[in-house]
C-alpha cells in the first residue's frame, strides 16, 4: 500500500471475492447495542447569515476548530460545511451527551470569530456556495456528477444533514432482525423526510419542495443515490447494486484521478482496466454510493435534513433510535408504515412516489401524516424504556405537538429574506 492509501500491487480482486466481501462487511448482525450520529452544519456569518463567508476567513476558522480536543471525529465537506461524527455509543444518551459537548466547544470557538453553525437542509441564501476543498476525491466527484446536471455541486457544497447510524440487527426474523430493519428503514425513511423537512429555500428562492436537499439527492445521478430494489434479500440486493453501479473514480498515486464514464465495478473486475481492482478499491467505491440507507456493517440513515436550533438535531436521533431499537416500538411502527409500500410502488427510493411526496409535500400528505403520528406516539412511549432523559422526551413531545399533530414540518415555518 502506498503512503497515500492507494492500492499498489497485490492480487487483483475477483468478481466472486467481491460478492463475498460485500455480503460479509455490509450487514454485521447481532443485538442492537450502539448508536452513532453524523451532523453536518452550514457555517454562516453570525451578524448576518446572508453575507458570504470568504474562503480565507472560513479556512482560518476551520483551522481553529481543528485544534479543539474533541471526542467526535471532525471533517469538512467540499463547500466548507462542518461535520461532527460521534463514536459508536452504547446508549442514546451517551451519544447525545458526547456530541452535544463537542458541539458546544465548536460553537464557543466560532462565536468570537463572528461565525455560527446553521441548521438548514440546504443553504437558504447562497447557491452555489462554491467548493473550498480541492482534493482528488472532490475534483473527481465534481466531474462525475456534473455529467447529470447541477444537483451534484449543490449537494456537495450547499447541503447539510443529520445522519443516524444504528446496528444492522439480528440474523433471525422478528422486529429486530436485519431484514425487517432494512425494510423499516426504507419506509420509515420517507416519514422522516416529511416530518423533518427543513429546506424549502435555496439561494434566496423557494423551490417548491419542503426538502430541497432530498430533491437534490433524487436528481443527483441515474444510479448512485438510489436504494437497491425494495424486495429481495438485503445482502444479495446490496451486493448486486454496488457491483452494478458505475465507478466514480479510479484513484492514482500521482496526478488527477481518472473519472471513467459508464464503467461499473463489475465490468472493472472483469476487464482489469484501466488497472486491476483491489479490495480497497471496492471499499472506496462503496463510499461513493449515496443511497438514503447505506449499509456499512451498521445502517446509516442519510435522509434527514439538518435541523433548526442548537439542539433540534436531537429529536430525529431520539425518535429514530427509539422506534428501531425498542422491540415493542419497532413492531408498532413497522405495522404503521407497512401500508406506505403501496404508495411507494416498485421503484426504489428516493425516486418512487412515496419519497417524492415526502420531499415535496411533507406531512400535508395524508398517508405520511397518519404514519408520522403513529411513529411519534410509539417513540414517545419507548423513549423512557431506552433511557432517554426528561429533557430529550420533552423536546420530542414539543416537536410532536408543534409539527406532527397538525401535519406540518420545520420547512413550513422557515422565513428567509433573499440577500
Amino acid at each position: 500500500m502506498s503512503p497515500s492509501g492507494i492500492p499498489r500491487g497485490g492480487p487483483p480482486l475477483t468478481e466472486a471475492e467481491a460478492e463475498d466481501l460485500l455480503r460479509c462487511i455490509c450487514f454485521k448482525t447481532g443485538p442492537p447495542r450502539t448508536v452513532g450520529v453524523e451532523l453536518e452544519w452550514l457555517v454562516h456569518e453570525l451578524r448576518d447569515p446572508r453575507l458570504p463567508v470568504r474562503p480565507p476567513r472560513l479556512a482560518a476558522a476551520l483551522d481553529t476548530v481543528r485544534a479543539l480536543p474533541l471526542v467526535s471525529a471532525l471533517t469538512f465537506e467540499p463547500g466548507g460545511q462542518l461535520e461532527l461524527s460521534s463514536r459508536p455509543a452504547g446508549s442514546l444518551m451517551e451519544c447525545l451527551d458526547s456530541l452535544a459537548a463537542d458541539l458546544g466547544a465548536v460553537r464557543a470557538a466560532l462565536g468570537p470569530l463572528g461565525l455560527t453553525l446553521s441548521g438548514y437542509g440546504v443553504d437558504p441564501w447562497h447557491a452555489p456556495r462554491g467548493r473550498v476543498l480541492h482534493e482528488p476525491r472532490y475534483d473527481a466527484m465534481e466531474t462525475a456528477l456534473d455529467r447529470t446536471g447541477p444537483s451534484g455541486r449543490a449537494m456537495m457544497c450547499d447541503s447539510a444533514s443529520v445522519q443516524i447510524c444504528l446496528d444492522a440487527g439480528l440474523e433471525e426474523p422478528g422486529p429486530l432482525g436485519y431484514h425487517r430493519r432494512w425494510q423499516l428503514a426504507h419506509l420509515l425513511g420517507a416519514v422522516l423526510v416529511a416530518a423533518f423537512a427543513n429546506s424549502p429555500v435555496h439561494g434566496g428562492r423557494r423551490t417548491g419542495w419542503r426538502s430541497t436537499r432530498q430533491a437534490l439527492w433524487t436528481d443527483l445521478d441515474p444510479r448512485r443515490a438510489l436504494a437497491p430494489p425494495p424486495d429481495g434479500e438485503p445482502r444479495a440486493e446490496w451486493a448486486a447494486h454496488v457491483l452494478d453501479t458505475p465507478v466514480m473514480c479510479v484513484r492514482a498515486e500521482e496526478g488527477p484521478w481518472a473519472v471513467p464514464e459508464g464503467l461499473t465495478f463489475r465490468e472493472w473486475l472483469r476487464t482489469g482496466l484501466p488497472r486491476p481492482a483491489h479490495a480497497d478499491d471496492l471499499r472506496y467505491h462503496m463510499t461513493t454510493l449515496f443511497p438514503p440507507v447505506r449499509p456499512r456493517g451498521h445502517l446509516e440513515l442519510r435522509m434527514v435534513d439538518a435541523q433548526p436550533g442548537p439542539d433540534g438535531w436531537m429529536v430525529p436521533v431520539a425518535v429514530t433510535t427509539a422506534v428501531f431499537d425498542d422491540p415493542e416500538a419497532a413492531e408498532t411502527v413497522y405495522r404503521a408504515v407497512k401500508p406506505l409500500a403501496e404508495q411507494a410502488g416498485s421503484a426504489p427510493a428516493p425516486r418512487n412516489p412515496l419519497w417524492l411526496a415526502a420531499a415535496r409535500d411533507g406531512l400535508t400528505d395524508p398517508e405520511l401524516h397518519a404514519a408520522a403520528r403513529a411513529v411519534f406516539s410509539a417513540a414517545l412511549d419507548a423513549l423512557p424504556r431506552i433511557g432517554a432523559s426528561e429533557e430529550v422526551r420533552r423536546a420530542v413531545a414539543a416537536f410532536h405537538e408543534r409539527y406532527v399533530i397538525p401535519g406540518s414540518c420545520p420547512a413550513d415555518n422557515l422565513q428567509v429574506v433573499a440577500s
